[in-house]
């Protein structure tokens, strides 16, 4: 008779996947142990049946409720039953390496020459599915690791899974280079984005055996450095760069010239809007003081209109007025000259003359009397005198048509007056 165990449990090293108990009988008293990051599953008949995860357990009928129901009740704690326990390590097995047993093939895009690389790197597993990797994997053999040999072992994960991982590799590291448009003689700047890349593709082949990859690292892409084809490769890559840089040189130098010109461009903008906006100011000034100008000379000419109204509604003439104002300066002068003794000399009566004050009008329609005086006032010299008058005449007849015409204001009336008398006096 087989002898009954009394405590399950294991406690062997930490690279082992699936470790099977070397003990098959069992009865109710029977003691499991299943520490942390462990559990552990009954097989019967080639069935997984119970799974128990952390704790300690006796082997009673209620806690082994599945194959409770394929025994007959025993009668007493010594009656044995028969199965399998197998403990499963759930922790992370850490920096398990891997690596492709054969070269890769990969034809540089750029220049279509071909070269072989080698790939390997670490990767870190965990039993994600206890049942599934029993199942799928472990059979009937004593247990699993990832190396080649165990104690107590007749079969390695290693073995299981390299042409998996060997082909996801070989079938995408070349794809994933090329995708990235990373330049193969850089590609250790990309080892990061190229381990994310091969993780997805391989993850899915290990779950389906129960195991999942947290992490995934290409660590080595290892490049045939004595290769004749890539010598060339790297020679034709050097010479590639050196043209990218000339390239990129002249385009800088390119979008400078060009920004500089831009620049120019703006400045001079800037100026025409400038000056376009300092002419346009005085242009605005002039056309203001030409609409100021011409609505002055258009008042003063309203007001000439209104005047020759009032006065033509009056019944007065031109005439009328101009012979008023000559008679009212006349008789002014007249007195002012009696008030100065009347016979003071030529002089002191052309001083007289002067202060009158005679419009211009005044002194058109008295010219006659004006030359008059002046002759009376200088006896010895009649024709020289009465030139003179004929010329102080013209030039108040002319004055006076300007001003009539609307030609001149009171303003340059009473100036070019002041100039007539003063010409006539020397």
């Amino acid at each position: 008779m087989e002898p009954i165990c009394d405590i399950l449990k294991y406690e062997g090293d930490n690279e082992t996947f699936v470790w099977k108990h070397p003990k098959e009988g069992f009865n109710c008293l029977t003691q499991l142990i299943v520490h942390e990051s462990q559990e552990a599953v009954f097989f019967m008949n080639g069935q997984a049946l119970d799974l128990f995860g952390p704790g300690r357990y006796t082997l009673e009928t209620q806690n082994i409720p599945i194959i409770g129901k394929l025994l007959n009740r025993a009668t007493g704690d010594e009656s044995p039953f028969h199965c399998e326990v197998y403990f499963i390590n759930k922790t992370v097995q850490m920096a398990v390496k891997w690596g492709t047993p054969e070269r890769i093939r990969y034809i540089d895009p750029d220049f279509g020459i071909p070269v072989e690389l080698g790939a390997s790197g670490d990767m870190n597993l965990m039993v994600s599915d206890s049942r599934r990797l029993l199942l799928r994997i472990v059979g009937t053999t004593s247990g699993v690791a990832w190396g080649e040999k165990g104690e107590a072992f007749t079969q390695s994960l290693k073995n299981c899974f390299r042409p998996l991982i060997a082909t996801a590799v070989k079938s995408n590291l070349s794809k994933a280079i090329k995708a990235g448009e990373f330049n193969i003689l850089e590609v250790d700047e990309h080892l990061d984005e190229l381990s994310a890349i091969l993780k997805e593709k391989i993850v899915p082949g290990f779950e389906e055996y129960g195991i999942t990859i947290p992490q995934f690292y290409l660590t080595t892409v290892v490049l045939p450095e004595e290769d004749p084809n890539f010598k060339r490769l790297r020679e034709l890559h050097s010479v590639s760069l050196k043209q990218r840089v000339i390239k990129a040189a002249a385009t800088i130098k390119t979008a400078e010239a060009q920004a500089e010109a831009e620049i120019t461009a703006a400045q001079r903008q800037i100026e025409l809007e400038k000056q376009t906006t300092q002419t346009e100011v005085a242009k605005r000034e002039a056309e203001r003081k030409v609409i100021s100008a011409q609505a002055e000379a258009e008042a003063a000419r309203q007001a000439g209109f209104a005047e020759a109204q009032v006065m033509q509604a009056q019944g007065i003439t031109k005439k009328d007025y101009v012979q008023a104002e000559v008679q009212k300066a006349f008789a002014e002068g007249m007195g002012n000259m009696g008030a100065n003794g009347g016979g003071g000399g030529g002089g002191s009566a052309m001083s007289e003359i002067i202060g009158l004050g005679v419009g211009i009008q005044a002194a058109g329609a008295m010219s006659g009397q004006i030359g008059n005086i002046f002759a009376g006032m200088n006896p010895q010299q009649p024709q020289q005198t009465e030139d003179g008058m004929t010329a102080f005449r013209a030039k108040l007849d002319k004055i006076a048509a300007m001003k009539e015409a609307g030609m001149l204001n009171d303003e340059e009336f009473a100036e070019l007056k002041k100039q007539l008398i003063a010409e006539a006096m020397k």
